[in-house]
């Protein structure tokens, strides 16, 4: 069965690990090799085991410009699960050398500048193909063909996905723990956010979309809170749902995440300008010379008096300024952690308050080697067949193993591994720039992670 196919992998983090073994189980099963790069060969070698069917790579991708297009040449299909400002050198060399390529990552203008070319070679560049976007995508494009095979009209669509903490693991005031990129977490919402709600376009700011208020109920698991993502207009073209009043895409957390969140962007932790000298500052010392310039005055050893202090200063209530007390205090306001950032080599070790930020949350809210992550998914689509109306809700629940096998690896690894493995068996024939909105896409790679335990339940009343 297609002896002798290669497949090209940039990237071996937290993400890949499921993907790097659902590939290898495909190549023993058909004589393929892998061969798997990332900037530290240990983590390749890691994550590959020394399979005799894969080869572990360390490079600088974008200072080995000859290696990175060699290794593109030997390659039947490339994955990238770099970062996405790495993308776009490997979609030049996929496109130069004629090569398909798959990524977990949005498409972005630099890829749509590519799409005539890509038709025109007769590529396939399928991008977000991963848990959001990917099996969002997949999910929402079979409900909403399967309403429409039978006559309805849909009137409402509102999607969910978070990746949160397993309740069995939830024991800390922010009930999350750090299962995907840090950087994420720390920027999100940064641009505020466009959605249509009850024939109204609406766009909601940074400082106002992390509202605890705003809830669902899933099921299995009762409330969780969400905010709505940067552009989910965009989306209704792309799911042919342009005209409906109510159109949304959003992030799940629990309430407690959002409360805190809110108020860390209110006290400016989440700003890139405000920068400071962290070299040889611990935590308490930065929380202490942030909080200064924002009214609180001086340093507390008695923590009992912060809530209140926060709660005059941010106009919150005594039970949200008690919860703000104790996040702060988990995130390190009292702790002697020296700041370490990666990467920051400058003399001065000048670093921005979100770049602190992000390091308290790598920190404190790491998964320790037992926890488990979860991922979840909601989608709520409202639609009438005649004059009457009709709900279904859509929901997905994924639990971890531990720390290494997580959800979100799981989520976002298997769906590009399985796409991978149907282009090479020539079981997708498109070509260009897709995302997975396609039958031709989604209903085996659907099928296949139903029989990997990923399921959706489906109710309608």
């Amino acid at each position: 069965m297609n002896p002798g196919k290669n497949i090209l992998l940039f990237g071996a983090g937290k993400s890949a690990t499921e993907l790097i073994s659902y590939l290898i189980a495909a190549c023993e099963t058909n004589q393929w090799h892998l061969t798997v790069v990332d900037a530290q060969e240990a983590v390749a070698l890691h994550k590959t085991q020394g399979h005799p069917l894969t080869n572990a790579l360390g490079m600088d991708i974008l200072a080995d410009v000859q290696g990175r297009q060699a290794l593109i040449r030997q390659a039947d299909v490339v994955i990238s699960m770099l970062p996405p400002a790495l993308h776009q050198q490997i979609a030049i060399d996929c496109l130069e050398n004629s090569r398909h390529l798959l990524t977990a990552s949005y498409v972005d203008d630099h890829l749509k500048a590519m799409a005539p070319a890509l038709r025109q070679k007769q590529l396939l560049f399928l991008c977000e193909m991963g848990l959001d976007p990917g099996i969002d995508h997949m999910s929402a494009m079979k409900a909403i063909h399967a309403i429409r095979a039978k006559g309805g009209e849909i009137i409402s669509f509102r999607s969910h996905c978070g990746g949160l903490v397993a309740p069995e693991s939830d024991d800390n005031p922010w009930r999350y723990k750090i299962s995907w990129n840090p950087r994420n977490v720390v920027l999100a919402g940064i641009h505020g956010a466009r959605f249509r709600e009850d024939g109204v376009d609406r766009q909601v700011p940074y400082e106002s979309l992390f509202d605890p208020g705003r809830t669902v109920v899933v099921p299995g698991l009762g409330s969780l809170a969400f905010y709505p993502n940067r552009d989910s207009l965009g989306y209704a073209t792309l799911y042919g749902l342009d005209n409906i009043p109510t159109f949304i895409r959003t992030t799940l957390r629990y309430p407690a995440f959002l409360s805190g969140w809110k108020n860390l962007i209110a006290l400016n932790l989440t700003d890139e300008a405000m920068v400071y000298d962290t070299h040889r500052m611990t935590l308490a010392g930065f929380f202490h010379a942030h909080c200064q310039r924002f009214g609180i005055a001086q340093w507390l050893d008695n923590t009992q008096k912060l809530g209140e202090q926060l709660k005059q200063l941010l106009k919150i209530s005594s039970g949200e300024a008690a919860l703000l007390e104790q996040q702060l205090l988990y995130l390190g306001w009292n702790a002697g952690d020296l700041v370490n950032i990666p990467g920051n080599t400058n003399i001065l070790k000048l670093s921005s308050a979100a770049e602190v930020l992000q390091f308290a949350l790598e920190t404190k809210l790491a998964l320790k080697p037992e926890d488990k992550d979860m991922v979840v998914m909601l989608h709520e689509i409202r639609y009438r067949i005649g004059e009457r109306p009709h709900d279904l809700n859509s929901s997905l629940v994924v639990k971890g193993k531990d720390s290494v096998h997580t959800a979100m690896a799981r989520t976002v690894g298997l769906p590009l591994g399985i796409a991978a493995v149907l282009v090479l068996q020539g079981k997708i024939g498109l070509t260009g720039l897709q995302i997975p909105t396609e039958p031709e896409i989604y209903l085996p790679v659907l099928e296949q992670l139903a029989q990997l335990g990923i399921v959706f339940d489906e109710q309608e009343q």
